[in-house]
């Protein structure tokens, strides 16, 4: 009898494999990190090769765990790192260079070059993204005019590119040996290829930009079975039924289902997502149109998302960079052993500044030190800069939405640390919710897999599926948090226009 859902969660910094029962609850899991690779400043990379091993391990890890064969499992679903880029051969299944990461700025100039002629929104009203180093449809042409033989070997046909669910798809549906190459709506919107209304690769960008289409997937829905695993796997002849982008499958998996809805997602980055439906809202506001999920063969539903680059890696590169502490929990610890920043803020902008600002020049910047301030300020405004990031993104969601949020649910790996849930609540002047499940990346994929069979049997049942486990309520007063943001905002000033000609 099969049970159980797996699901694969290929995130930025590690890879997961969770299996969930029908209760939508956490059986077992496997996770393994893979290797940072940072080649040049600005430069993020991993190795897709160290990612389908490491895939293929924690599967292993999670059916072992639970004591579970293939025969329990009902479905495989896939979670990813969206605007990652994997470009290999199709016939020996070897990448021809490193994964290029979302955060990667290394493609600006060719982002400068594709809006000379028109600027950065020149295709906005056909894919809801500007032109950025954010999106994989640039670091593709990076890979084709910059790895020696790429160009050529892509227009002969013999190259495939796909963000890592493709590449996890392929690999594990048989590789060179007939794997399928295929993505879903949630992953293509985040190429800059995809027209928004008809769903499909448009081939006029595709030429603006180079890029053959012969490399890309199949464009598909993000719950029906696309293949099954090959052979040779513990997961043998297990269907694969849903693919979501992490930030979708998290929405997804707060059950977020609905127009009105929404969610935001803790993690390396930080992303809200704001269910439009089935309507496309092109933002006023500095946010994405993008889309939120499609189920077989019903209609679509899109959202607006904020996408802020460098909030847990913020946290990471404290630990990493700087040894101010030696594990990533510390942080609430630290600020803890004071009352607030000190006057201290730290606008992370490692990457440029993402959403709503969409500015490229920008670069980190800690504002506002005084002698009085020590490593406990220090941790406090690391933490608040999350919160004060997602304040801003919340105030272009309602903007451009029309209608304000009464409270925010929470997923991620930071939802751990009390202290920023609070100012979270403080600063947004609303109610923060978390889940009794915070997996919720993992357990939308699983959803989305589990529709496709049969294992759940409609968004209803799922809904019943979530549940409360924590509530803050903000407690700071309106004079305060008007404060806090007027100095935010004068701290996110000071890192514009760092990056010139001379400085990359």
């Amino acid at each position: 009898m099969a049970d159980y859902i797996l699901a694969i969660d290929q995130g930025t910094t590690s890879t997961r494999s969770i299996i969930f029962d029908k209760a939508g609850s956490i059986v077992a899991t496997g996770q393994m990190e893979h290797e940072q690779i940072f080649p040049k400043a600005g430069w993020v990379e991993h190795d897709p090769a160290e990612i389908w091993r490491n895939t293929r391990e924690v599967i292993g890890l999670a059916l072992g765990r639970a004591n579970l064969t293939r025969h329990e499992i009902a479905a495989v679903g896939i979670t990813n790192q969206r605007e990652t880029a994997v470009v290999w051969d199709k016939t020996t299944g070897e990448p021809v260079y490193n994964a290029i990461v979302w955060q990667d700025t290394r493609t600006q100039p060719i982002v400068d070059r594709l809006a000379a002629d028109g600027g950065v929104e020149r295709f906005k009203d056909i894919v809801g993204l500007p032109l950025a180093t954010y999106f994989s449809g640039t670091k593709i042409v990076w890979i084709l005019e910059n790895v020696p033989g790429a160009r050529e070997k892509a227009e002969a046909g013999e190259l495939l590119f796909g963000t890592t669910d493709t590449w996890v798809l392929w690999n594990l549906t048989g590789g060179p040996e007939g794997g399928v190459h295929v993505t879903d709506v949630t992953n293509a919107s985040r190429t800059m290829f995809m027209d928004l209304e008809t769903l499909t690769w448009r081939d006029d960008i595709l030429e603006a930009f180079g890029v053959p289409k012969s490399m890309l997937p199949e464009i598909r829905s993000s719950s029906e079975v696309y293949g099954t695993v090959e052979p040779s796997s513990l997961l043998r002849e297990t269907p694969v039924a849903g693919i979501l982008g992490d930030q979708q499958a998290a929405t997804f998996g707060q059950a977020a289902f609905e127009t009105g809805e929404s969610k935001n997602t803790y993690g390396t980055g930080n992303f809200l997502i704001f269910n439009t439906g089935e309507e496309i809202i092109h933002s006023k506001n500095g946010l994405l149109t993008t889309l939120g999920y499609k189920l077989g063969d019903a209609k679509p539903h899109y959202a607006l998302e904020g996408s802020i680059a460098v909030t847990g890696s913020l946290v990471q590169w404290i630990r990493d960079n700087l040894g101010l502490i030696s594990s990533a929990p510390e942080i609430e610890t630290l600020a803890k052993t004071v009352d607030d920043n000190g006057g201290a803020y730290f606008v992370p902008a490692f990457s440029g500044l993402f959403a709503p600002y969409w500015r490229p020049d920008a670069r980190g910047a800690l504002v506002g030190l005084t002698r009085y301030v020590n490593k406990g300020h220090i941790a406090r405004a690391v933490l608040e800069a999350t919160a004060f990031q997602t304040r801003e993104v919340l105030d272009a969601v309602n903007a451009d939405s029309g209608v304000d949020l009464t409270e925010l649910k929470v997923d991620g790996g930071m939802i751990a640390n009390n202290t920023l849930m609070q100012f979270q609540a403080d600063i947004l002047g609303v109610p923060v919710v978390r889940p009794v499940v915070a997996e919720t990346t993992a357990l939308g994929a699983a959803y989305a897999a589990g529709l496709a069979v049969g294992f759940w049997s409609d968004l209803e049942e799922l809904r019943r599926n979530w549940q409360e486990d924590s509530r803050w309520e903000p407690e700071m007063d309106e004079a305060e948090r008007a404060r806090q943001l007027r100095l935010w905002k004068k701290a996110v000033t000071k890192t514009f226009d760092w990056v010139d000609d001379d400085v990359r």
